[in-house]
C-alpha cells in the first residue's frame, strides 16, 4: 500500500534508536528536561495542583459507588462507571439522535446516574431534580448546535457529541450538583478543554469512547468547577482573536439563552429525538427503509427474492464520506455502510442485532450484492438528517426497473416511534442482561420518574 503521512510517522516511532540522535539534540533535549521537572517541581506549591491531585485521589480511590449497565456485581468510581456507560450506550451505535446532528442521551445519562449514587443520603436527588438535570444536558447541546449553520448538516471534521455533548454533560452534572452560577460558568469552561473526537475514528472501536469521554469529561469538569478550579468565563462569547467554543466552529454565531421566568421552552419541545429501530448510524435508515419497499415490490413482481435477476443495484444517497463504505470488514464498518445496510435488508428483509456479526458481514450472497451496487448523488439530497432521503433502485436483466424511496423512516422526529415500539426495542434490549421483573420494574420507574424520591434507585 501507499505510504500516507501517519504511516509514515509510526514508521518513524517504530525504527527510530537511541543512535539516530545527534550530540547537539541530546544536550538541548536534556536542558528542556531539566527545566521542565523544575517547573513541575514548583508547580506542586499551587491551588490548581491541590485541586487536581485532591480530584485523582478520590476518582481512583477503592471507593466505588456506581454501577455499571449490565454488570450487577461490579461498581466503579462515579467518573469511570459514566465512561463505562457512556461507551456502553454508543457500542452499537444504537443510541437517539437530534438534529442538528448529536448523540444527546449518552452524553448526559451516565453522568446523572452516576452522580446520584455519589452523592451522600442527605443530598439525593430526586427524580424531578434528576429530569431537570437531564432536560438541562439537552437544552445546552442544543443551543450550542444552533450557534452554527456547519452543525445542521452531516458532521465531516468532528464528532458533535465529543463537544457538545461534553458541555452538555457538564452543564447537567452542575445543575445536579447544585454548584453556583459562577461554578456553572467554569464547568463549561473546563469542559470546552476537554472537548473534542475527529470524524477519522468513526466506524472503529474507538468512536464509542467519544460518548464515554463526553459523559466522564463533562462530569469531571463539574466535579473541578465545584472544588474552585476555574476557567474562561467567556468561553462561550465570540471573542476575535481568541477562541473559546468557537474554536470547533468556522461559522459561530452565539446568542445569549434567556435567564427562564415563568416558563422556558426547552428546545426538545421544538425539536423530537429520533429512535433507531436498528443498530447502526442514522443514515442508514433511510436506505434500509428504501430497501425493504423495493424489496416487497421485487417479490411481487417474481414471486420471491431472487438475486440472480438483478443487474445493477442503484443508491441514491448524499454525499457523505464516512458512510459510504462499500466493502466494509468489520461490524463498525458495516454500521457505517449505506451499501451493507441497503444490501442486508434486500437479502434479509430485516436488519437487526444479528446482521453485524462476522458471519453476516462475510457471507458470500451478500458480497455478491455488495458488488452490484452504484452510487449516485443527487444534488437534492443534502447531507442533513432532516432534508435527505434514501432510494434503492433495482435494475433487473430483464430491463425492467423497481424504485423503493424514502424521505422519512419510522422513527424519525417526523415519524416517531409509537410507545409500543418503543418499549418492544427497550424489552427487546434489556432482556439480553436482565430477568423480566427487573425489566418492568424499570420501565414503571421511568414513566413515574417525577414522582421517585431518590434518582439513585433508577
Amino acid at each position: 500500500p501507499e505510504e500516507t503521512v501517519t504511516s509514515s510517522f509510526a514508521s518513524f516511532i517504530h525504527a527510530v534508536r537511541p543512535e539516530h540522535l545527534s550530540k547537539t539534540v541530546c544536550h538541548r533535549s536534556k536542558r528542556m528536561i531539566l527545566d521542565s521537572i523544575g517547573v513541575g517541581l514548583v508547580g506542586s506549591t499551587t491551588h490548581v495542583f491541590d485541586i487536581a491531585l485532591q480530584y485523582c485521589r478520590e476518582l481512583y480511590s477503592s471507593v466505588a459507588v456506581s454501577s455499571v449497565y449490565g454488570k450487577p456485581g461490579i461498581k466503579l468510581s462515579p467518573t469511570l462507571a459514566a465512561f463505562t456507560n457512556g461507551v456502553a450506550t454508543h457500542s452499537m451505535d444504537f443510541d437517539d439522535t437530534w438534529h442538528p446532528a448529536t448523540h444527546p442521551s449518552g452524553a448526559v445519562l451516565p453522568a446523572l446516574l452516576a452522580a446520584s449514587q455519589m452523592l451522600p443520603p442527605s443530598t439525593k436527588p430526586n427524580g424531578m431534580d434528576f429530569l431537570l438535570a437531564f432536560n438541562v444536558g439537552l437544552e445546552v447541546q442544543g443551543r450550542l448546535m444552533h450557534f452554527s449553520t456547519e452543525a445542521h448538516n452531516i458532521p465531516k471534521r468532528f464528532h458533535p457529541p465529543s463537544v457538545v455533548g461534553t458541555m452538555g454533560s457538564a452543564a447537567a452534572t452542575a445543575k445536579l450538583l447544585s454548584l453556583s452560577t459562577a461554578q456553572c460558568a467554569h464547568a463549561l469552561g473546563i469542559a470546552a478543554s476537554l472537548a473534542g473526537a475527529p470524524m477519522a475514528n468513526a466506524a472503529t472501536q474507538a468512536k464509542p469512547l467519544h460518548i464515554g469521554n463526553a459523559t466522564r469529561l463533562g462530569f469531571e469538569a463539574a466535579l473541578l468547577a465545584a472544588r474552585g478550579m476555574e476557567a474562561n468565563p467567556l468561553i462561550l462569547d465570540d471573542i476575535p482573536g481568541c477562541s473559546g467554543f468557537s474554536a470547533f466552529y468556522g461559522v459561530y454565531q452565539p446568542k445569549p439563552l434567556s435567564t427562564p421566568s415563568d416558563h422556558h421552552e426547552f428546545l426538545l419541545e421544538k425539536q423530537d429525538i429520533a429512535f433507531k429501530r436498528f443498530p447502526a448510524h442514522l443514515g442508514m435508515h433511510w436506505v434500509v427503509d428504501a430497501a425493504l419497499s423495493v424489496r416487497n415490490l421485487f417479490i411481487n413482481y417474481a414471486g420471491s427474492f431472487s438475486p440472480s435477476l438483478i443487474r445493477t443495484i442503484v443508491l441514491k444517497i448524499p454525499v457523505s464520506k464516512y458512510i459510504n463504505r462499500p466493502f466494509p470488514s468489520s461490524e463498525h464498518q458495516a454500521r457505517h455502510s449505506f451499501q451493507f445496510n441497503a444490501c442486508t435488508a434486500l437479502l434479509d428483509g430485516e436488519v437487526g442485532l444479528s446482521s453485524f456479526t462476522e458471519s453476516s458481514i462475510r457471507r458470500q450472497e451478500l458480497r455478491e450484492l455488495l458488488d452490484k451496487v452504484v452510487v449516485e448523488h443527487p444534488e437534492d439530497n443534502v447531507a442533513n438528517f432532516d432534508k435527505m432521503y434514501g432510494e434503492v433502485a433495482l435494475l433487473l436483466h430483464s430491463g425492467d426497473v423497481l424504485t423503493g424511496k424514502c424521505d422519512t423512516f419510522y422513527g424519525h422526529w417526523r415519524k416517531p416511534l409509537s410507545k409500543e415500539s418503543l418499549l418492544k426495542k427497550f424489552r427487546s434490549n434489556a432482556s439480553h442482561v436482565l430477568p423480566e421483573e427487573k425489566i418492568e420494574t424499570i420501565i414503571t420507574m421511568v414513566d413515574n420518574l417525577e414522582n421517585l424520591s431518590d434518582s439513585s434507585q433508577l
